[in-house]
Order: structure tokens, then C-alpha cells, then sequence
């Protein structure tokens, strides 16, 4: 089984990611993020301090979303190693993205 682990405050993106993810592991801060130890770590881009903890966290795979106008933070996202993309195509390929941690 995958493990996940996401850093989604939002309730909405959170239910969204927990509905493909049923055991991801939620945490409350991006600091949490550094040795969480997932196989699979999802992260909203846009929050403050996201970006300073990317290049730490140690994943398999590091998926990150934010706004599709946001391109700055996405670039930067994807310099420190983070598949990044524009909130709307993260959440339409959800389900793709669990499946290719597996």
C-alpha cells in the first residue's frame, strides 16, 4: 500500500485527496513535512513556508499544486525537485497521480 502524506489546509482539498487517498497522512504544518517519510507527498504550493521546506522532504514522489497564474511559485517548486502543476490539472489527474505512487 502507498504511503501518503499531504499538506492540504483546506477542507475541501483535503476531502478531494483523501477520497483517492483513504490513508494519507495529513499534517497541520510544512515543517511537518521534512522526514515524514512518504512514498507519495502532496502539497499546496500556495501556502506560506511550503516552498522554503521542498528541497527536505524526502518522498519517492513530491507532487505539489497551486494557482494556474501563481507561475512563479510553480517554477520555483519545480527547481527544488516538486512535480508541480496548476490546482485544476492536479485535481483532475488525482487519481492518476495515486495510482503511479503504487
Amino acid at each position: 500500500m502507498v504511503q501518503a502524506v499531504a499538506y492540504t489546509p483546506d477542507l475541501i482539498d483535503r476531502s478531494k485527496v483523501a477520497a483517492v487517498l483513504p490513508c494519507a497522512r495529513f499534517v497541520t504544518r510544512p515543517e511537518d513535512l521534512v522526514g515524514c517519510g512518504g512514498d507519495i507527498v502532496i502539497v499546496d504550493l500556495g501556502r506560506p513556508g511550503v516552498l522554503d521546506v521542498l528541497a527536505r522532504v524526502p518522498a519517492t514522489r513530491l507532487v505539489g499544486f497551486a494557482s494556474h497564474v501563481d507561475r512563479d511559485t510553480l517554477t520555483a517548486a519545480r527547481a527544488a525537485g516538486c512535480e508541480a502543476m496548476p490546482r485544476s490539472e492536479f485535481f483532475s489527474r488525482l487519481d492518476d497521480v495515486a495510482t503511479t505512487a503504487e
